[in-house]
């Protein structure tokens, strides 16, 4: 019987976009069904009942929910190509923190600089700028996070970089003035095809975030 590996996922998604690199890096072959996030399938929400969100894994007909839970069942069931998350359970904990950190923290700031105007904007921007250099400086002199070799942090960070143009547009700033190393990482990871083949146009994703963002 044939391998059914399907991902229900949305373009724009920097969750999604994790399940996606790490498929691409494992080699694993899969079929790709685009939600519309404003009228979700009856797969989506039969497949995830709980959050009714994307990305969803749907393995031989068992479904896996949430990005970074994808992540370590993709990495545990497909071996291929070498390990995405470290062995050493101190690096493995710092990964899932940072990972946590940028996304219910940092990611926070970065959606009010596009809802929000005024002070409450201004305060957004130097929260999420504040954010980033951390997070930049976990990074350090570091090719990748986890050293020389790409891994599970870089699969969990660097979708949130096609967004980085939408925020600075909105926030009026910019990320490589502030955060160069975090940029030279980010053209490092774009680099690979499993990177640069899944991020979306940052200038299409700038203007999928004018339709839903302050008027």
């Amino acid at each position: 019987m044939a391998e059914e590996v399907i991902l229900l996922d949305c373009w724009c998604s920097m969750y999604g976009m994790r399940a996606r690199i790490a498929l691409a890096e494992k080699g694993v072959k899969y079929e790709y069904k685009e939600e519309d996030l404003n009228n979700k399938s009856p797969l989506l929400l039969e497949m995830n009942p709980i959050h009714k969100k994307v990305p969803v894994l749907i393995h031989n007909g068992k479904s896996i929910c949430e990005s970074l839970v994808i992540v370590q069942y993709i990495d545990e069931v497909w071996k291929g190509n070498g390990p995405l998350i470290p062995s050493d359970p101190y690096e493995k904990a710092q990964a899932w923190f940072w990972s946590d950190y940028m996304a219910n923290t940092v990611h926070e700031y970065a959606v009010k600089i596009w809802s929000t105007k005024g002070e409450e904007q201004e305060q957004a921007v130097k929260d999420y700028l504040g954010g980033l250099k951390l997070i930049e400086g976990v990074l350090g002199d570091k090719p990748h996070f986890g050293g020389e070799n790409f891994g599970f942090l870089d699969i969990s960070l660097i979708g949130f970089y096609s967004w980085f143009l939408a925020y600075e547009t909105f926030g009026k700033f910019s990320v490589e003035k502030e955060c160069p190393k975090l940029i030279l990482w980010v053209k490092r990871c774009l680099e690979r095809d499993s990177v640069s083949k899944t991020l979306p146009d940052s200038e299409k994703v700038c203007e999928f975030a004018y339709e839903f963002g302050v008027e």
